[in-house]
């Protein structure tokens, strides 16, 4: 079971990549983002687990994203609580909380003004530097989507920061080209990006939906030859099922 969290849990940061629906134009004819719900079902050596991840805005306009699934004994939840300020997510926390068997937990909080990040890992407090622009392991999927959004030609590699365990870290992700993919909620065109890993045994694929304000629709990861798969079921964007 410590096996397959762990591999479920490196498929996260590969689908943490990207999530969310489409949003309205603000002022600046930015556009933001509406509040959605999509369900994943997600497969790793022979067994499937269903994920559920949801947007919310809140009463005083920020957002919060949940993530959570359980397969047999072990699951986890994660939530990220941010605000949106034209095209840039500004990240609030960020907390992940395994359950059951493995009962690991990480923290991430952002304090305005500080130019450290508190992090916790391992059971164990860092303070990371701050620089502008650093985003959590989860709100950062929103800020990809939002330069995807407002980009007319989203077909380019993309570098995020990301405030992650004891270090902050630079996820690039390399354009990979236009395919269509069969789902279980249809045909649907997709933007195909990689993430470039230091490591030649580990592979990231995501495949977006511009059609649906660049949702995931399928991500995989291979690690030491096993693939992790997470593919979309169902998704509600704005209120209207996809």
């Amino acid at each position: 079971f410590k096996a397959l969290n762990n591999r479920l849990f490196a498929t996260l940061a590969a689908t943490a990549l990207f999530a969310g629906g489409s949003g309205l134009v603000n002022a600046q004819d930015t556009l933001s983002l509406e509040p959605y719900s999509a369900e994943y079902k997600t497969t790793a050596r022979g067994m499937a687990l269903k994920l559920n991840r949801k947007l919310e805005q809140n009463a005083d306009g920020s957002y919060t994203l949940t993530n959570g699934g359980k397969i047999m004994v072990v699951g986890f939840h994660e939530m990220s609580v941010f605000s949106v300020d034209g095209a840039a997510i500004v990240p609030k926390s960020y907390v992940y909380q395994g359950t059951g068997l493995i009962n690991r937990r990480r923290e991430v909080h952002f304090t305005p003004g500080a130019d450290t990040i508190r992090s916790l890992y391992k059971e164990q407090w860092y303070d990371l530097p701050y620089e502008e622009g650093t985003l959590d392991r989860m709100s950062q999927q929103e800020q990809v989507r939002l330069l995807l959004l407002n980009d007319p030609t989203p077909k380019e590699d993309i570098t995020i920061t990301v405030a992650d365990g004891k270090r902050v870290k630079e996820y690039q992700l390399r354009y990979v080209g236009e395919e269509t993919l069969d789902t279980p909620i249809g045909s649907i065109d997709t933007l195909h990006f990689e993430r470039v890993h230091d490591d030649p045994d580990r592979k990231s694929d995501t495949w977006v939906a511009p059609s649906m304000g660049y949702l995931m629709v399928k991500t995989v990861h291979i690690e030491d030859g096993k693939p992790t798969e997470a593919i979309i079921t169902e998704a509600t964007v704005g209120g209207k099922q996809q």
